[in-house]
């Protein structure tokens, strides 16, 4: 079969060609088990992943089906939290198992804990306990942990040149999932919270499973600035995910202003998925590209030659290669010798390498810069999170119909995926053009939040739109950059597991922000309203009116914020010179593997022969 057009083949023979390569039964092998086809596989995987985000959408079911207060309800929203960012199990056993387990594991789990969440409010089983309920959705919601670490940390690993845009596109994507689930919940059940929670618990189910053999980590090809590693898939990738972003903008905006019916929800669902299914074209198109480099790399190969010597030469040239060998050997290194035995693993936690090798756990989790970074975090996605969590109370308070509700949560959807793809692709962008750090990025996204923060305490007539924008813009901008960040200073290595560790400081910052503050503000503000906020007609449902309901929470949390962004300064200067250089050079330079050239590689020779000021770029710097 001919794959080449040729010189002498007519411009009208070109697509038929194209078309006989593309409908066989090898090549459509090839884009099964491409590395693209992973990229599409995760875009599944991630955008049924995010049912968190939408707990705004049903936690007032929630509420009221289970007779809960505000503080119990927060209770119960920090469990989610913790489920959905206490990832260090899933990172320990991708560490030590292939992705597939890892999503296997992520199916079973979101499937259990979502369906009993679902039949505790449709009242299927008898009124569960408080502590069974947090027990439900924090296993439910655990699985999106198990579903990006199996699905994001293999995209990462897969492309380590370009992890500012995998990681902006990816989690792009999961930003969408609150207003794809909208759609889709609307389409299949109608408006329905309840029916939503039963959706969330078996859509990532089903998909996890579809896929579950896709996901996995392949190596790096040998062949650097070719069809497998290049960027511009992402790009195509971005203007898909910004056309589907547009069309759930649009469709929020029609369905606010007129009313659908279900034909009319299925009909918008069936475009949707049609959007979202648009990246395999560009997956197929890349692996054509691939086939077609390979041929020509095959047609140019030169022939074998054959070189006869006498016994002395091939001694002469078996050394020679046994010393290259040796030379390109990588030496022994504080992570190697870590998963021998635990006490090599202490006496080197406190002396780590260089930024930018890779760290033992261990080395990571004591040092400075993840210390700050956690802070930082703490603050500013604690913050976000709470506003995200809270929106249908925050919006009920201020006399939002239900209505404009939904629409700020639908928002958030969309402003969270704007985040996430503008701070991973520009973040890439001014890295590599003008070493710009992406610290100093973080901390300009958390100046920012504070604006957010600042609309909903002051509770400005209609400024609830406005604020949703800035702070689904906000969290959503965080997450690619604090990412991104850990695995260029730390390292890939162990990044399962220190990526999972960065998204522990979500929940942490939610219960200190959520819970012990909004929560209990909120609940002291109605106990001073008539009736200690049981208002007629909300049953035991306890409801705050007025601006004061979360003036005094929010301005605590935009004072935490602003604290965190000062913090995420310190973590600016410690890096400053590391950005500086050229972090990615190991994988332009090394042998594919992620290690830095032979020539660039710390050794016990060139420590001994640093500056006494420890400012070579090399050395290991106090942390």
């Amino acid at each position: 079969m001919v794959f080449d057009t040729g010189a002498g083949t007519s411009p009208a023979a070109a697509p038929k060609g194209r078309l006989s390569v593309v409908f066989t039964a090898p090549f459509a092998r090839q884009v099964a088990v491409g590395r693209w086809f992973t990229v599409f596989a995760s875009f599944a995987i991630l955008t049924a992943s995010g049912a968190t985000y939408i707990f705004s959408i049903y936690s007032k079911t929630l509420k009221s089906a289970l007779g809960y207060d505000q503080q119990t309800l927060n209770t119960i929203s920090f469990f989610k939290d913790l489920g959905a960012n206490l990832g260090v199990f899933s990172g320990l056993i991708n560490e030590v198992t292939p992705p597939w387990v890892v999503l296997a594991i992520g199916a079973a789990m979101n499937l259990v804990g979502y369906l009993m969440v679902y039949l505790a409010v449709d009242g299927r089983t008898a009124r569960p306990p408080v502590w069974l309920v947090c027990l439900y959705i924090f296993v439910g919601a655990n699985s999106q942990s198990f579903a990006n670490t199996g699905a994001l940390v293999t995209c990462v690993k897969n492309f380590p040149e370009s992890r500012g845009v995998v990681l902006g596109i990816l989690k792009g994507f999961v930003g969408l999932s609150g207003a794809v689930y909208t759609q889709l919940y609307l389409a299949f059940y109608g408006d329905d919270a309840k029916s939503l929670i039963l959706l969330i618990a078996w859509l990532p189910a089903a998909i996890s499973v579809v896929f579950v053999h896709t996901i996995r980590i392949m190596p790096y090809p040998r062949r650097r600035g070719g069809q497998e590693t290049s960027v511009d898939p992402f790009f195509c990738f971005l203007y898909i995910s910004i056309g589907l972003a547009c069309y759930l903008l649009v469709m929020i905006v029609v369905q606010k202003q007129f009313a659908f019916s279900h034909a009319a929800y299925a009909i918008a669902a069936t475009a949707l998925l049609i959007v979202l299914f648009l990246p395999l074209c560009v997956v197929i198109k890349q692996e054509y590209k691939i086939h077609r480099e390979r041929e020509i790399d095959a047609a140019n190969e030169p022939p074998p030659t054959i070189t006869v010597a006498d016994a002395h030469g091939l001694q002469m040239s078996t050394n020679s290669k046994a010393d290259e060998q040796q030379e390109q050997a990588p030496p022994p290194s504080s992570s190697s010798s870590c998963m021998g035995s635990f006490g090599g693993c202490v006496k080197t936690m406190f002396r780590p390498p260089a930024r930018g090798e890779d760290y033992t756990i261990l080395q990571a989790l004591v040092s400075v810069d993840m210390l700050v970074l956690f802070v930082a975090t703490i603050c500013g996605v604690g913050g976000t999170l709470t506003a995200i969590d809270n929106m249908g109370q925050i919006g009920q308070s201020l006399g939002y119909p239900a209505k404009s509700i939904n629409t700020f949560v639908s928002l958030i959807s969309i402003w969270n995926y704007a985040g996430r793809v503008t701070s991973g692709f520009a973040s890439e962008a001014l890295l590599e053009r003008y070493r710009f750090p992406r610290t100093l990025m973080l901390t300009v996204v958390l100046l920012l939040a504070c604006a957010g923060h600042v609309l909903i305490a002051l509770g400005v007539p209609q400024s609830l739109y406005a604020a949703s924008v800035i702070i689904g813009f906000c969290f959503g901008a965080q997450w690619p950059l604090v990412f991104a960040i850990i695995s260029e200073v730390f390292g890939l290595k162990y990044y399962s597991t220190l990526y999972n560790f960065g998204g522990m400081a979500s929940p942490v910052g939610a219960y200190i922000l959520n819970v012990l503050v909004a929560g209990r503000l909120y609940d002291a503000e109605a106990d001073k309203q008539p009736g200690g906020g049981f208002a007629a007609g909300s049953g035991r449902d306890k409801v705050c009116l007025g601006v004061e309901c979360f003036k005094r929470s929010f301005l605590i949390i935009t004072a935490a914020t602003a604290f965190g962004a000062v913090v995420s300064l310190v973590l600016v200067w410690r890096t400053w010179s590391f950005y500086k250089g050229d972090i990615y050079a190991r994988f332009r330079d090394g042998a594919g593997d992620g290690r830095l050239p032979v020539d660039q590689r710390r050794t016990p020779e060139k420590e001994d022969s640093a500056p006494a000021d420890g400012t070579n770029a090399k050395g290991s710097e106090a942390r």
